[in-house]
């Protein structure tokens, strides 16, 4: 066949694959694969169709094998014909080749993601290595998913850092070198924990301090790629800075780098700005610097002509809040609720709630705070809102007559939203007494005002308030004819709505049958409400949905916050797909509906999340490896503290949040997916070694689990929910196992759980003189336990006490005669006994040693929780 023009030869090639697909019989199209019709046609763009051909007749059985030869072939054409079939062929430039390569590569790597075992990466490990020579090659590489090789990658760092720093010149982007690379490689990292080795770590703390270096250095160009460049590897540093939360100097550093673009003309780099720091203001080490930045957030929320910026100043304001700042922050957000954008009003309710209750200095502070925001946003205040400040003012004896007092001027004013006239029903329905003897609030008037809202309310709230007229029928009596005419209209006992007829009609009878003695005990004022907990966070990240930051819940817990009734609840067990650079221990997951109240009888300070039995609690010691090498050491890391990450390898992050009162605790495990790939048959139990069973009630500790979902998709996270209960003391931590298959290969790791015996540690406080009177009786030798030992950290005494208070402990002040010295008590709660424990530090700072005493009624108690601080410092 004669040569042919390129627009001949593009048509007809056309014509060849279109005769190629009409083919009837397979042989037809080998005829015309193998004819002499085509030999001819040359170029990259007709072998690349070729193979496409080769690859649609061929099923792609054989793409991964097929990609890889066509990566690593020198004869690049050659082998593409030969694979197709094709004969007769001319060779194209080197320049095709290295494009044909790295579009191999790209597709190989697309492959790979789509079907991870079409890939075997154990094998191919050195080959895919062997093509960072070529320069041409570094830039797809770094794309590829970190997890499912880690030894691939561990062999690819050197060369790609080393050809990263020889081979740029070709990838220099106005005057930033490769900044594509860049951020992959510091994404790649976020992939991974913080390096343990010191020198690795030192040079990676280098190389991070020499970007934020390099972004405080003038602009080599004015043009805006040249700074979306820096800002583009500026930012990823700092995601990467924040995913190891280690580095104190550097975070407060990042924080200041933010600072400065919440300011910037460019309203993307405002939104970012606002973003990050949302994280950081999550991170104990640079809590503090963001609060700095307060003014210009508020000014922010002010000024803001995006409502997602206002948005993101909103979500940064709520990060930032702690009890220094919780009455400011709270007054700005009302301030501007009353003009915000009608889209992110509930969710700004929904965070003033939450603060004005974490955050409260007083209770009154928190009623007029809720009450201000059914008056400026009642529409947007869900009935999570309103319930919760019910159930405060109900446990709470000293703010019930504000409470009253409050709720009935509110209810005064001309237009009153109906949600102020369900708290004002309840409230002047259980303490309205407490403010009748002022005449402008006598029962009559307080009777006539809510009356006045009857016929404007919804049936819910007409139905609320007919019960709030009979309570006024057992406090008040003089009104007893007027509600009981109220009752017996026609428009009551005929009402259409059956709810509404049947309450006039049983409450009618109720105060006309029953006797004063039986109508006080019917009507007697509502018990407080069981210890439970808040579930206005669990709205607030309804709100929110999948991808929610980590700002909702950040983990860090003021030691001065006032957590009134019990705190916010975490959100169940669920699965929820974080963002790429999110933190895996983030709560991000949209939670089903709060669980019910615990039963008041039951004894329980918390809340039974389970809808029935607990799950058996897996399978044996015996069923189980031993633990990971490192469990001890990471079990120490939370001697001291309830929340962290307690596992992390390059396919799965396990965090943990955990709260204990008295002998009851509850911890919430995280199990992130860092993987592309489905964890199949996921399966974590807790077991119990040595000393603990796994029957409730036998051993020291009874744990109810919740089981999870069996598969994890991948990038998504699921919670499970553990209950525990100290029954007796204990000396060996539960286990956790955790086994699931991750590309048809089983995995399994043992780990401890961080349950240790001084989690149930309840703070003592004691004077002087009953200290050492208790201290003598726990004399006996058995009952004390020493240790001398040299300082693994640097001795710094406000380190030592937040250890000491992390440890459960009251610190004792003016108590030991060396105000170096530190002195401790508390008393162990279990459900069988009490184990009272005084303890003693000594830091000899010239010596670099400590010597820690401990003294509890238990001789096992004594020496097991000297071992556990001990290893603190």
């Amino acid at each position: 066949m004669p040569a042919v023009s390129k627009g001949d030869g593009m048509r007809g090639l056309a014509v060849f694959i279109s005769d190629i697909r009409n083919c009837e019989r397979a042989a037809g199209g080998h005829w015309r694969r193998g004819g002499g019709g085509i030999a001819g046609i040359t170029g990259t763009h007709h072998h690349t169709w070729l193979i496409f051909v080769f690859l649609v007749d061929t099923g792609f059985h054989h793409v991964g094998q097929a990609g890889l030869e066509l990566l690593t072939s020198n004869d690049l054409p050659a082998l593409a014909s030969q694979s197709a079939g094709i004969i007769g062929v001319s060779h194209c430039t080197q320049d095709s080749m290295d494009s044909v390569k790295q579009s191999a590569a790209l597709c190989l790597l697309r492959l790979y993601k789509a079907s991870p075992d079409l890939v075997p990466m154990g094998e191919w490990t050195a080959r895919v290595v062997h093509l960072l020579n070529d320069q041409h090659m570094v830039s797809p590489l770094p794309r590829a998913p970190p997890t499912p090789a880690p030894n691939l990658f561990l062999a690819l760092s050197p060369q790609i850092v080393s050809s990263a720093s020889t081979d740029l010149q070709d990838y220099t982007y106005y005057f930033v070198p490769a900044p594509w690379l860049s951020v992959k490689l510091l994404r790649l990292l976020q992939c991974y924990p913080p390096p343990e080795d010191a020198a690795v770590k030192g040079r990676l703390v280098e190389c991070l301090e020499t970007v934020l270096n390099k972004a405080q250095e003038p602009p080599k160009s004015k043009k805006v790629q040249h700074s979306n460049a820096k800002n583009a590897i500026l930012f990823e540093t700092i995601s990467l800075i924040i995913h190891y939360d280690s580095e104190p100097n550097l975070l407060v550093r990042a924080c200041n780098q933010l600072g400065q673009f919440l300011q910037h003309r460019e309203t993307n780099l405002r939104y970012l700005a606002l973003e990050s720091m949302c994280t950081l203001a999550s991170s104990e080490f640079s809590h503090e610097a963001v609060k700095t930045h307060i003014d210009t957030v508020i000014n922010a929320l002010k000024t803001e002509r995006d409502v997602s910026v206002r948005q993101r100043a909103a979500d940064l304001l709520y990060a930032m809040c702690d009890r220094s700042n919780a009455k400011q922050i709270v007054s700005e957000m009302l301030r501007y609720l009353e003009t915000a954008d009608y889209a992110i009003r509930e969710e700004i309710v929904l965070k003033v709630a939450i603060l004005a209750e974490k955050y409260a200095v007083d209770y009154s502070w928190y009623v007029d705070t809720i009450l201000n925001l059914i008056r400026i946003a009642g529409d947007y205040v869900s009935e999570e809102v309103w319930y919760r400040v019910l159930q405060i003012v109900t446990n709470r004896d000293d703010v019930q007559g504000y409470a009253a007092k409050t709720v009935f001027e509110a209810l005064q004013a001309p237009a009153c939203h109906e949600n102020m006239v369900k708290v004002g029903g309840y409230i002047l329905g259980e303490f309205g007494n407490l403010i009748a003897g002022d005449p402008r609030s006598s029962p009559p008037v307080q009777f006539s005002l809510l009356h006045s809202k009857f016929h404007l309310c919804s049936v819910a709230t007409r139905a609320l308030l007919l019960s709030t007229y009979i309570k006024f029928i057992n406090l008040f009596p003089e009104t007893k004819a007027t509600i009981q005419a109220v009752l017996r209209a026609g428009s009551q006992l005929r009402n259409a709505d059956v709810e509404l007829q049947q309450r006039a009609v049983e409450y009618l009878t109720l105060s006309s049958v029953a006797s004063t003695d039986v109508l006080a005990t019917v009507l007697e004022e509502m018990p407080p409400f069981p210890e439970r907990e808040s579930s206005i966070l669990a709205k607030l990240k309804r709100k929110k949905g999948p991808g929610a930051g980590s700002a909702l819940d950040d983990g860090r817990r003021d030691p001065s916050s006032n957590d009134i009734n019990g705190g916010v609840e975490p959100t169940p067990s669920t699965v929820s797909t974080p963002s790429p650079s999110a933190d895996l221990l983030g709560l991000r997951a949209a939670p089903p509906p709060a669980a019910p109240p615990a039963s008041a009888g039951a004894g329980n300070l918390l809340v039974d999340v389970f809808d029935g039995p607990a799950h058996p609690l897996g399978p044996g010691p015996e069923d189980i490896g031993p633990p990971i090498p490192e469990a001890d050491e990471l079990l120490n890391k939370f001697v001291c503290k309830n929340n962290g990450v307690l596992f992390e390898n390059q396919l799965l992050q396990i965090g943990v949040k955990s709260e204990f009162r008295q002998n009851l605790g509850r911890m919430y495990l995280f199990y992130g997916n860092k993987t592309s790939v489905q964890f199949q048959n996921f399966s974590p139990t807790v077991v119990h070694p040595g000393d603990l069973q796994t029957h409730i009630l036998s051993g020291p500790l009874a744990v109810q689990t919740k089981r999870v979902a069996a598969q994890v998709d991948g990038g998504a996270q699921v919670q499970q929910v553990l209950n525990i209960e100290c029954l007796r003391d204990f000396l060996t931590p539960p286990l956790l196992s955790v086994r699931f298959r991750y590309g048809g290969a089983p995995q399994a790791l043992t780990l401890k759980l961080p349950v240790t015996i001084n989690k149930f540690f309840q703070p003592t406080e004691m004077a002087a003189q009953d200290f050492f009177q208790r201290w003598k009786q726990l004399s006996l030798p058995q009952q004390e336990a020493q240790k001398i030992f040299k300082a693994n950290h640097p001795m710094d005494a406000e380190v030592t006490k937040a250890k000491l208070l992390g440890f459960g402990s009251a610190l004792l002040d003016n108590v030991d005669p060396n105000p170096e010295n530190f002195v401790g008590a508390g008393i162990i709660q279990t459900k069988a006994l009490q184990v009272g424990c005084l303890l003693r530090l000594e830091p000899n700072a010239q010596a670099q040693m400590y010597r820690l005493t401990l003294r509890t009624s238990k001789e096992p108690v004594s020496r097991h929780l000297c071992e556990l601080l001990a290893q603190q410092f």
